[in-house]
């Protein structure tokens, strides 16, 4: 007797065997620098190499448990630093090797005085939240939410045909996913994302959401605990 070609969740939907499962994980948490910083390097150099804190580090350990993320295809990474300790974890626990792409970095900051003048009065603390609602918004060499969601759009369109019907892990940051996800929520008064007007989503670090496509339709977005 053939296999049947379709699986049905526990909410009722049906999903075909041949969908393909896309992980967008955000990375665990950072750890916090205080004091004075005796370097050269400049804010987005820093951002590149800011590593998980202690916590952070038991935080991807524990999410590269979660049974969701065995026997994976590929895995596929930020080159930044946070990114990629989360993603070794991940790869380790798969038997696999991780790979890079700079489309999955998050998108840059740029002109920190600007920056400040951007948030001065603004209704969140965060950047990436405020972006959420003046999308064409950037510094003078920073990144835009349209820019940076332009990014992730053309690397998620490359591997939607490259792995069609394989489970795929994907770990970026916090602004990108946000921005990436504009392509299918809306934003509401609290400056939260929504799914399907009833699904509010929480990017914080870390998280796991599950995105289900076939072809190149979503045709559903979870947030797994």
């Amino acid at each position: 007797m053939p296999m049947c070609a379709f699986e049905r969740s526990e909410k009722g939907m049906e999903f075909n065997m041949n969908d393909t499962i896309i992980y967008l994980i955000r990375h665990a948490e950072t750890i916090n620098e205080d004091g004075i910083r005796n370097t050269n390097e400049d804010t987005q150099m820093i951002n590149e190499k800011e590593i998980l804190s202690v916590e952070g580090e038991e935080q991807a350990k524990k999410i590269s448990e979660n049974n969701e993320l065995k026997n994976l295809a590929i895995i596929w990474s930020s080159s930044y630093a946070r990114a990629k300790a989360t993603a070794k974890y991940i790869a380790y626990s798969n038997n696999l090797n991780f790979n890079l792409d700079n489309n999955l970095n998050e998108r840059k900051l740029g002109n920190l005085t600007e920056l400040g003048e951007f948030m001065k009065d603004k209704k969140t603390r965060d950047p990436s939240q405020e972006q959420l609602i003046d999308r064409t918004f950037r510094t003078s060499d920073g990144e835009s939410a349209e820019q940076t969601r332009e990014r992730m759009n053309k690397f998620f369109k490359k591997i939607l045909k490259v792995y069609e019907g394989k489970r795929i892990a994907v770990i970026s940051h916090g602004g990108s996913i946000k921005f990436f996800l504009l392509n299918w929520c809306t934003v509401n008064e609290n400056v939260q994302l929504v799914y399907k007007e009833d699904t509010v989503l929480n990017i914080k670090s870390p998280c796991l959401l599950k995105l289900t496509f076939r072809k190149n339709e979503l045709i559903n977005l979870e947030q797994i605990d």
